[in-house]
């Protein structure tokens, strides 16, 4: 069987897949749990973390810095 990730929620007693899917009986699931929509702190928290990190520390040499303003043509939403 594939990895496959799935949407579902919580109603109090069970975890109820939000989509219909052919799951067998007795299949190994992970199960992660997500902040929850309301939580104004949590974007804030995953900024925090993703700014702190070392993985984007490369940003900061100036070897990376390769394009200018001339380069490229501006972006415009459609009206």
């Amino acid at each position: 069987m594939p990895t496959v990730a799935l949407q579902a929620h919580y109603d109090g007693v069970h975890i109820v897949l939000d989509e219909p899917y052919d799951l067998p009986a007795n299949a190994s699931l992970m199960v992660t749990l997500l902040p929850a929509a309301s939580d104004e702190d949590a974007e804030d928290a995953w900024l925090r973390a993703a700014s702190a990190n070392d993985v984007f520390a490369f940003l900061a040499d100036p070897a990376e810095d390769i394009y200018t303003a001339a380069d490229g043509k501006p972006f415009r939403d459609a009206v």
